[in-house]
């Protein structure tokens, strides 16, 4: 016969994914930045341009936020799409970001899961995302969850207006 002992288990961390708030702004800028670090790309987002993008009086992006319980671990920003030769809405997952130490743990998942649900939300045909030629790791993510690759032609050109 044995002696029942009581065990505690580790608590498992609870995220939540939810619509980006004012307060969220420091740390979303921070993620941003170190998205364009580990890009090679120059950081020039601030949390006064985000401010204007996603609260501003014509918010331009969404932003979803994964929340643990030491604050921010990860972010997904959309940004609207149209094709009007067939008159579709699309939703471009522009960005995705979960923090190092926090991968692999389903939370990229989760905020895809909900950039979907959004983006069925507002009507949308299709959702989009695009990832570094060389990210395989990106590729197998997004080809696991169901995204078809499509490979980019012609040209984007880009003229500034300021």
């Amino acid at each position: 016969m044995t002696e029942d002992t009581d065990i505690t288990l580790p608590r498992p961390p609870v995220v939540v994914i939810r619509s980006a708030k004012p307060h969220d702004l420091p740390d979303l800028n921070q993620m941003i930045a170190a998205l364009a670090a580990h890009h090679g790309d120059a950081a020039e987002i601030t949390p006064e341009k985000l401010q204007r993008d996603l609260f501003g009086p014509l918010p331009w992006i969404t932003a979803l936020v994964a929340e643990g319980d030491d604050g921010l671990i990860g972010y997904a920003i959309l940004v609207p799409l149209y094709k009007a030769q067939e008159g579709k809405r699309g939703m471009d997952l522009h960005h995705l970001y979960v923090r190092d130490g926090q991968r692999g743990n389903g939370i990229g998942h989760h905020l895809v899961t909900r950039a979907r649900e959004i983006a069925r939300a507002a009507g949308c045909d299709y959702l989009s995302v695009s990832a570094a030629t060389g990210n395989f790791a990106a590729h197998r993510f997004y080809e696991n969850m169901d995204f078809i690759p499509r490979p980019v032609t012609g040209m984007r050109y880009m003229q500034a207006l300021s």
